[in-house]
């Protein structure tokens, strides 16, 4: 015979103290490690950025209240912080719309019921998903190179003499780095539209040719919302992992080519690899946590939105 808690009176509210002091107990081991391994970082990194902790002042450090704010948005730093934002607001957006927008039309291609070879390549077109992306990355890095890149020797094999300088130039080498993010981005983009355009009934589609539209009116009032509807939570968390995303960039160009006028970032480094830099380079750890807060206050913004469009915060009854 089953024994069940009494849901009243003094001998109910025992038993679920009981039960829930037995409950946190079993939690304390990871509220622990998240305490330890998040939570005490963060807040460590946010009083670093309120001090002049650097190479200067190792032992002797102050607090010195809003003023590595002020250097940042204001004061010399200025001239680092914002064209690096720029161009971290640019690489992410363009590197995950053109990832969307590849995802998107290679699963409507591979949608299609009268496409008998679809799972082939359905299976070649995964390959860059499933690759080790450090292994992806070095291969790229090679493919770029502007003396014996497999790039250029294709270019030159089709009749253009020109080796285009993908690693040295800003220009290419920005070009570069999206191309490559996008690559590594699209398979996955692909596998949640084609999630998106599976779970969408044939019946929407049916009624609409019923009452005469095209296959383009299908796809702009039907596909394209539905599967929006279905993506969008995604794309902004890829837009958030692309907007941090330091190790494709320092992989392959290492934020090259340098600045002649910015000791602390290159063409190419975003807002993570140029705190790294500051961090290990230059020893301005003050300048490097305050970016870090300003990353994590950003990214943090672009998680709340998507936890609340994906309905986190909802209650489940």
């Amino acid at each position: 015979m089953d024994y069940e808690i009494p849901q009243s009176g003094i001998m109910g509210v025992i038993m679920r103290k009981k039960n829930n002091a037995k409950a946190y107990g079993y939690l304390f081991p990871a509220l622990l490690s998240i305490l330890i391994v998040t939570c005490l970082p963060i807040v460590y990194t946010i009083v670093i950025s309120f001090t002049n902790y650097n190479m200067y002042h190792l032992s002797d450090f102050s607090f010195v209240g809003w003023e590595n704010y002020l250097t940042v948005f204001s004061g010399s730093i200025r001239h680092v912080f914002f064209p690096v934002l720029g161009w971290t607001v640019c690489f992410a957006v363009i590197s995950t719309l053109g990832s969307y927008a590849t995802g998107l039309i290679l699963a409507i291609l591979l949608n299609n019921p009268r496409m008998k070879e679809s799972k082939i390549y359905r299976s070649v077109l995964i390959v860059p998903w499933a690759l080790p992306s450090t292994i992806a990355i070095l291969a790229w890095q090679g493919l770029l190179n502007e003396q014996y890149g497999g790039i250029n020797n294709l270019l030159h094999a089709a009749g253009i003499a020109w080796n285009v300088p993908w690693l040295t130039d800003p220009f290419w080498a920005r070009t570069g780095i999206i191309i490559v993010n996008i690559w590594l981005g699209f398979p996955y983009m692909m596998n949640v539209c084609l999630g998106g355009l599976q779970a969408i009934s044939n019946d929407y589609y049916e009624a609409a040719r019923i009452d005469g539209a095209t296959k383009f009116q299908c796809f702009k009032s039907i596909t394209l919302p539905m599967v929006t509807k279905l993506s969008v939570p995604l794309v902004i968390s890829t837009f958030a992992s692309n907007f941090n995303n330091f190790g494709n960039i320092f992989m392959i160009t290492q934020g090259g080519p340098a600045r002649v006028d910015n000791q602390f970032a290159g063409y190419t480094d975003i807002l993570a690899s140029t705190t790294y830099k500051m961090t290990t380079w230059s020893n301005r750890y003050e300048l490097s946590a305050t970016f870090s807060v300003l990353i994590f206050i950003i990214v943090g913004t672009f998680t709340l939105i998507n936890m609340h469009m994906s309905g986190s915060f909802k209650e489940v009854d």
